[in-house]
Parts: C-alpha cells; sequence; structure tokens
C-alpha cells in the first residue's frame, strides 16, 4: 500500500510539474473583466422543463432513458425570444449571461453534431443558442457556457461508479474514452461556432466522488480521468480569453481562472465548502444562487427571494470580492416566469442608483459585519448598511489619511457623521438617516 501511495504521489507530482498553467494576457484582461462585472444571470433550461420539477427530475424520479426520450417529441418552446431573455439580464444591470448548453439529462440546447438527444430534433427544430449567442453580441452582454460533465443519459458515461442516474435504466457499460473525445467534440463546436464565449462552467466532478453525509465533506479524489489537462487545454487554445471554472467543490486546479461557491458566500460553510480562508484561491470569485428555490423551472416553487434579499446577496458577494451569479429557470415555452422578471427589474432600479458601489469595485477587507459591508474602488470607500438599525460603526486599518466628501449614494446628499483619524474609519448618527430598507451606501471620498 505505501509503495503504491508513493508511486501515485510521484507521478502527480510530476504532472503538476510538467502542466503549468500560464495564462495569455487576453485571459488575464478577462479575469479583469470578469472581477469588475460582478452580476451576472444564469439560465436553467431544456427538455427537462416540461415535466415541471426541475433539472435533477431524471434523476429525482429514475426516469428510464428510452421514456425520457419522448420529451424531445414535445419540447416546443415557441414563445422563446432571445432578445427578451438578453434585455431581462440588461435591465437587471447584470453584465453577463451562462446558459445551460448541456445539462446531466445530456440534452443539447444546440444542433451539435454530436448527439441526436438535442434542440434540433424537437418540434422547435431551432438553434437557441445560435439566436442567443448573436442577441448577447447586440446588447455587449457576454456569453458564458455551463457544460455538464456527468451524464444521466449515455451509456460512455461511467455511470456505474457515479453517485447518482443509477435509476435510468442503463446495462451497457461503453468506453469512457469514448466520452472524452464525445465532450472534446461538443466543447470543440461551442467554442467555434457560436463567436466570442467568454467562459466556460464546468458541472458534475463530484458525482465520481465520495461525499460523507456526516461530516458534510468531499472525500477521496474521482474514481474517473477527466482529462482536464487535455480539455482546459483545447478551450485556452480556441478561445484564449475563456475563463475556465469548475464546480467541483475543490480550491481551483490546473488551468482554471476562477472559482465558483455553489449557493454559498466565499467563506461560509452553508454547503459543506469550509469556513476558513484557505478555501478561497485568489482567482476571481463567483457565487451562484437561485431566486426561488430551484434552477430548472419548478411549477410548485414559490418560494420567490424579494428585491431586498437579492440587492443584500449582491452586496455581500461584492463585499467579499465576489461576483454574483442568479438564476432563472424559463417554462418549457421559452418565457421567463414574470415573478423572475419583477424581481430582476427591481434589483436593476437599485443598481441604476447604486451600481457604482458594485461594478468594478474590490473587497475593502473581505469582511461581513453585523452591520453589512465594504467595497472600494480607487480612493473611494462604499458603506453597505444592510442593517438600518446600526448606529454607529468603525473600521480599522483604512490605507488614507482624510476624508475629502461623504455622501449618501442614492440621494446625493452630505452626510457629516464621518471622520478618519489614524486610519480608524467612524461613522456615527447612523439610525437618523432615512434608510433605503434594502441597502443604504454611503459613499466615502478619501485622499
Amino acid at each position: 500500500m505505501k509503495k503504491i501511495l508513493t508511486i501515485a504521489l510521484l507521478i502527480t507530482s510530476q504532472w503538476l510539474v510538467a502542466q503549468t498553467y500560464q495564462p495569455t494576457p487576453e485571459n488575464l484582461a478577462a479575469r479583469a473583466t470578469f472581477q469588475a462585472d460582478r452580476f451576472g444571470m444564469f439560465i436553467h433550461w431544456g427538455a427537462s422543463s416540461v415535466l415541471g420539477a426541475g433539472e435533477w427530475v431524471m434523476n429525482d424520479r429514475n426516469i428510464k432513458v428510452h421514456d425520457y426520450h419522448h420529451l424531445q417529441d414535445f419540447f416546443n418552446p415557441i414563445s422563446f425570444d432571445a432578445k427578451a431573455w438578453v434585455t431581462t439580464a440588461k435591465n437587471a444591470g447584470m453584465k453577463y449571461i451562462t446558459f445551460i448548453t448541456r445539462h446531466h439529462d445530456g440534452f443539447s440546447n444546440w444542433d451539435t453534431k454530436y448527439s441526436d438527444w438535442k434542440i434540433t430534433n424537437t418540434p422547435y427544430g431551432k438553434d437557441v443558442l445560435k439566436a442567443l449567442s448573436a442577441e448577447c453580441q447586440r446588447q455587449g452582454i457576454k456569453l458564458y457556457l455551463y457544460y455538464s460533465l456527468l451524464d444521466w443519459y449515455r451509456t460512455d458515461y461511467q455511470y456505474w461508479t457515479g453517485r447518482t442516474g443509477q435509476g435510468t435504466g442503463r446495462t451497457e457499460r461503453g468506453n469512457w474514452n469514448d466520452y472524452i473525445q464525445f465532450m472534446k467534440n461538443q466543447l470543440t463546436e461551442l467554442l467555434t461556432n457560436y463567436g466570442p464565449i467568454a467562459g466556460v462552467w464546468f458541472d458534475g466532478h463530484w458525482d465520481q466522488v465520495a461525499f460523507n453525509e456526516t461530516t458534510k465533506k468531499w472525500e477521496g479524489g474521482s474514481k474517473v480521468d477527466w482529462h482536464y489537462p487535455e480539455i482546459y487545454s483545447l478551450i485556452h487554445q480556441l478561445q484564449p480569453n475563456a475563463l475556465i471554472g469548475n464546480n467541483h467543490h475543490l480550491l481551483p486546479i490546473e488551468g482554471e481562472d476562477f472559482q465558483m461557491f455553489e449557493r454559498d458566500l466565499p467563506g461560509h460553510n452553508t454547503t459543506g465548502w469550509g469556513t476558513d480562508t484557505k478555501s478561497i484561491s485568489s482567482l476571481p470569485l463567483e457565487t451562484c444562487e437561485t431566486i426561488n428555490g430551484s434552477w430548472g423551472f419548478n411549477i410548485t416553487d414559490g418560494t420567490y427571494k424579494t428585491m431586498k434579499q437579492v440587492v443584500q446577496l449582491l452586496a455581500k458577494d461584492a463585499g467579499l470580492g465576489a461576483n454574483l451569479l442568479l438564476n432563472i429557470g424559463p417554462m418549457p415555452n421559452g418565457v421567463v416566469q414574470p415573478e423572475f422578471v419583477k424581481v430582476l427589474d427591481s434589483v436593476g432600479v437599485w443598481m441604476q442608483k447604486n451600481g457604482e458601489s458594485i461594478y468594478g469595485t474590490s473587497a475593502t477587507d473581505a469582511k461581513l459585519y453585523d452591520w453589512g459591508t465594504t467595497t472600494c474602488k480607487g480612493n473611494t470607500i462604499y458603506i453597505h448598511l444592510l442593517n438600518g438599525s446600526t448606529d454607529a460603526i468603525s473600521l480599522e486599518q483604512i490605507p488614507f489619511k482624510k476624508i475629502r466628501q461623504a455622501t449618501l449614494l442614492q440621494r446625493g446628499e452630505k452626510f457629516a457623521g464621518a471622520k478618519l483619524q489614524k486610519g480608524v474609519l467612524t461613522l456615527s448618527g447612523l439610525s437618523a438617516i432615512n434608510h433605503d430598507p434594502n441597502d443604504t451606501v454611503i459613499k466615502i471620498d478619501c485622499q
């Protein structure tokens, strides 16, 4: 056992040395842009939406492949309107869209040559990704592509060692290398035929990793070789500026350009990721979250987040130096639920007045407080008061000498309760402010 372990460690160390990733100047510039954008839209949608029970319905109900395939016969999103989708994102103040090209059920939302299980074989028959890409370019919204690594449909995916998809009726065991080549072929299509792609958002690595329900930790290595060096290199070759992220619940590995946290703020422990700062890399960060409780369309899920909840989540992410990727699950006809649009439009109104405290900012101290958080940009500090009952706050180690001006950002009114002495910023008289119930932002220009 010890000898085998030693050999494994040696091979791993040699691989790490051989595969040192050097991002291109285009990639580094794209990372900076990604960090500045701060707010994006996640779109979970596909054949699964027909059943109105979320994107995991095939796994959750153990639907057999030959039965699930019938969804292709009546998935017909005749009301799909790329302009409406992109406009909804833009009105909300979002700067990019991450679209599901292929989820865990294997259904491809574009006209792929490598699978018959695709949207162009539905009664609708059109390539929605082509339309979405063109509209994103027209409206100046960046397009990222979600791509599932796992598959509940195909037999060359190594489902027999996976944690999910065991009830979909597959008995044949195909060749894993064929599956890897299939993914390479599809990714080549996506990065060749659909214009500029800002990044690829992978998901599903965790299907081949054991999860300890007691400790809420992922334990051990992957049971399969995902061929990440080859896949990541392919992506960076096809589009050097494209960013790669992988929702594997690990620290980023070689070749990745940003780190995501699923339904979790960076450094927090609501999903078993971990609480200490060692769990956070130096790469750009992103939180993905839903507006209701579901990713894909769920007809019984009415637990919609309020404008206040979304604004405060956005502020907290920015205060921790992270983006917020907020999800919608359009209906099977292609229409975005009006409940989603209502929330997004209201957030957009707030962003029109307060967006400078979010876009292009950095974390001041990467902390959350009982009263809120802070962001900064150049010589400006933004105080996000998420709790209107706080009367006074104090921040230490401020790298400026004095305050030039302090104002309530939304109304432009001067705020006289801010002082900066010996690197300590204090604000008093906060309870007397006419607070924004969502987030009162105080802009402090320093020198």
